[in-house]
C-alpha cells in the first residue's frame, strides 16, 4: 500500500508575485484619464396655456346588502353617464369611470355592520365650459375635484419650439467655456435632452358633500398657464 505525501502550501512569495504581476498587467492596459472632456447643461422654458381640464365626480352608498349597495352606484353612474355622452366628443369632453369599490365595515366588536360603496366618474377634455355646464346637469353624483393641465398635443409642441433653443444654448455655452479655457473647439461626446411640466400652485377644488347645483356655482373655470422646460445635459471633449 502506497501512501501519497500531503500537499505543499504554495509559498506565499510566489503568490504575492502574481497578484502584483495581475495588477501590472491591467495598469498597463488602463486608459489614460481623458483631458479637455467638460460637463454642462442648458435650458429653455416658457408658459404654456393650461389648456386641459379633468372634472371628478364621486358618489358613495351605504346599506346592509353588497348587491344592492353595487346597484345604487351602478344607477348613479349609468344617468351620470347617459347625461354626459350627449356632450362627449373626442379630445374635447371625455368620459372615463374609474373606483368602483364595496368594502365591509365592522364594528367594535368586529361584527359585520354594513357596505361602504363608493365610484367616480372622470370628464376632461379642452372644452371647458362644456364640462363646467355639465357639473350642473348630472344631480346623481357630487364634485370631488377639478384640475387642470396642459394637453398632450401642447405641451409636446412648446417641447419641440424648446428643445431647438435649449440645444442653441448648449451649442453656444460648450464654444463660449471652450475658448475660455483656451481650446480652438470641441466635439459632442454625449448628451441628454430632458421635457419637464410644472404647473401654476392652484389649490384642488372639493364639494364632495354639497348638491350639485350648489357646487356647480362654485366650480372654478380659470386655467391659468403651466410651464414646460426642456434641458439639454451632456459633454464635450475640448480640442
Amino acid at each position: 500500500m502506497t501512501l501519497s505525501s500531503p500537499r505543499r502550501p504554495r509559498p506565499l512569495a510566489l503568490t504575492a508575485a502574481a497578484l502584483a504581476l495581475v495588477a501590472s498587467t491591467a495598469s498597463a492596459h488602463a486608459e489614460p484619464p481623458v483631458q479637455g472632456l467638460l460637463n454642462l447643461s442648458a435650458s429653455a422654458t416658457a408658459e404654456v396655456p393650461q389648456d386641459w381640464m379633468t372634472l371628478t365626480l364621486s358618489v358613495t352608498r351605504q346599506g346592509t346588502d353588497a348587491r344592492v349597495v353595487q346597484t345604487q352606484l351602478k344607477q348613479a353612474v349609468d344617468a351620470a353617464l347617459a347625461e354626459a355622452r350627449k356632450e362627449a366628443r373626442p379630445g374635447q369632453v371625455e368620459l372615463q369611470t374609474a373606483g368602483f369599490s364595496i368594502e365591509p365595515r365592522y364594528g367594535q366588536k368586529g361584527q359585520l355592520m354594513g357596505w361602504d360603496g363608493s365610484t367616480q366618474l372622470m370628464i376632461q377634455g379642452r372644452d371647458m365650459p362644456a364640462i363646467a355646464q355639465l357639473s350642473g346637469r348630472i344631480s346623481t353624483m357630487t364634485i370631488a375635484g377639478v384640475e387642470y393641465s396642459i394637453s398632450r398635443e401642447a405641451r409636446q409642441k412648446a417641447a419641440d419650439e424648446l428643445s431647438s433653443q435649449a440645444v442653441a444654448r448648449f451649442r453656444a455655452r460648450a464654444g463660449d467655456l471652450a475658448k475660455d479655457f483656451g481650446y480652438a473647439g470641441y466635439t459632442v461626446r454625449e448628451v441628454n435632452v430632458q421635457t419637464q411640466e410644472h404647473g401654476e400652485p392652484r389649490p384642488r377644488f372639493y364639494a364632495a358633500a354639497a348638491p350639485m347645483a350648489e357646487a356647480a356655482k362654485a366650480l372654478p373655470v380659470e386655467a391659468g398657464k403651466g410651464t414646460v422646460s426642456v434641458t439639454v445635459s451632456g459633454s464635450v471633449q475640448m480640442k
